[in-house]
């Protein structure tokens, strides 16, 4: 048995869901929806069936066995609030916020400070990208 090779275990590739769109036709798309929002780095639209819209970040899930029995909890922009919501009140969502860590992988860091060394450079210090 070679440990080297038990360290290594395969990545997650991450969907490219920013500025898609979601719509809740069916329950299991619903939440497969609601998944894929809670794995998203990002802020998302939530639209409820009443027509109301929070933007913000899902940061929590409960899946029940229905959908008034499941929820969401999202941190709305510009607030320190949070708000539940019953999976049975999503109409749909999209993929609105800038996904923060996008293209952000170890390989592409490990890139950057390899070109820097070969060119010559000293001191090579990688600074995080500005969220802003």
């Amino acid at each position: 048995m070679n440990p080297d090779e038990l360290e290594v275990a395969p990545g997650f590739q991450h969907e490219e869901l920013q500025g898609q769109t979601w719509a809740a036709e069916t329950e299991e798309d619903l939440r497969a929806g609601l998944e894929k929002a809670f794995d998203y780095r990002g802020d998302i639209t939530l639209t409820r069936r009443d027509g109301s819209v929070i933007e913000g970040y899902l940061f929590d899930r409960f899946s029940g066995v229905t959908l008034h029995d499941s929820y969401i909890r999202i941190m709305p922009q510009n607030t320190t609030d949070r708000v539940k919501v019953r999976y049975s009140e999503v109409a749909g969502l999209a993929f609105t916020g800038r996904d923060t860590a996008s293209g952000k992988s170890w390989d592409a860091w490990v890139k950057k400070y390899t070109e820097k060394k070969a060119a010559g450079e000293k001191n090579i210090e990688l600074k995080p990208e500005n969220l802003d």
